[in-house]
């Protein structure tokens, strides 16, 4: 986060808390304003990577999981990077920008991916650096989102999930959302967040967290990494994976689950009745028995009491035995319909 940008969320309201956003001064309002109306928020909680260079593609086409070829100035996807035992390490959204590959993922697990990216470069001619300080970046979501954007940016945002689109050193991106969700990325973005706030709230990272837990897009953090699959946090139905673009790290592992493989855990939304927000990767567990059958992945106040969360479970379990957060004894999940099909497990 520049200076400049810092300083100007800070005259517009803002409160920070380790150089995160936390809210705005009024963050019940901003949950609420989360499902009833239109938010903006700064996302400078997540950080950015640069790839650039004449074997920018075919190096990061060797290492995730998604079909980089695909990846174009129209086109985002999710994607992620995996050990090799086919274990999530990082999961990112990539997007492309004046011919060069941006990664956005987690401000705290930015050094750590440099790090492991960088040892596969080798001689491939790949220039790898963090422009977190580069770009500001905000999400805007809301039933009247896209012709808000439409009004403020002179051009009308990209209408299918995963379009992208620049315009004016502007780019916008279409995200999964239950309503319409965009992630925008510019050097300045003030006269954009002046515009948008006519009419939506400024809101936190914890609504972002929250509206992506709603969505059903999960994202690793560092206390989750190496714990699932691809397929274990949905990927392969959420756009986040290809079976047909050939070799990457932990390839073998992620195509075998899929083709001679039975998936025996998965993603599952839920609501507990509690006031204490759980951490990524606290355990499951069911009444019966003292192994963990699952973890939490993300989790984030919900604004009509109590917190949802996102979490792997075992799918034999989850559906013939009360789920439990802590401890046996502790507070049940209550399972919620993700907003899209999972028919690919039937």
């Amino acid at each position: 986060m520049t200076q400049e940008w810092t300083q100007y969320l800070s005259k517009a309201g803002a409160q920070f808390e380790n150089n995160t956003v936390i809210h705005f001064g009024q963050l019940d309002e901003e949950r609420q304003q989360a499902l009833h109306g239109d938010v903006i928020t700064d996302l400078s909680h997540f950080g950015l990577i640069k790839v650039t260079g004449s074997d920018a593609k075919t190096f990061l086409q060797g290492q995730f999981t998604n079909d980089v070829r695909q990846v174009t100035a129209k086109l985002s996807q999710l994607s992620a990077l995996c050990s090799p035992k086919g274990r999530i390490l990082f999961s990112f959204r990539l997007f492309k920008r004046d011919d060069a590959y941006y990664l956005l993922l987690p401000r705290e697990s930015v050094e750590s991916m440099l790090k492991r990216l960088r040892m596969y470069v080798l001689r491939a001619d790949a220039k790898l650096e963090e422009v977190s300080e580069s770009l500001s970046r905000i999400g805007v979501a809301g039933a009247n989102s896209t012709q808000r954007l439409t009004d403020c940016l002179g051009f009308a945002p990209p209408i299918d999930v995963d379009a992208s689109l620049t315009e004016n050193q502007v780019t916008v991106l279409r995200i999964l959302g239950t309503q319409p969700r965009y992630l925008v990325f510019g050097e300045t973005l003030q006269n954009l967040w002046e515009c948008v706030t006519q009419t939506a709230h400024p809101a936190g990272a914890a609504v972002w967290q929250l509206l992506d837990i709603l969505a059903g897009v999960p994202q690793i953090v560092p206390a989750t990494a190496e714990e699932f699959v691809p397929q274990m946090v949905n990927y392969q139905v959420i756009g986040g994976v290809s079976f047909k673009k050939g070799c990457y790290t932990g390839q073998e592992i992620v195509a075998r689950m899929q083709y001679l493989g039975k998936l025996k855990r998965r993603l599952y939304l839920a609501k507990i009745d509690t006031a204490t927000v759980p951490q990524p990767g606290a355990a499951l567990y069911v009444a019966t028995g003292e192994q963990s059958v699952g973890k939490i992945v993300n989790a984030a106040v919900h604004p009509d009491g109590g917190v949802v969360v996102l979490a792997v479970i075992q799918i034999s379990r989850a559906e013939a035995d009360e789920i439990h957060w802590q401890s046996q004894q502790g507070e049940c999940l209550q399972l919620i319909d993700l907003p899209y099909s999972l028919l690919e497990y039937n």
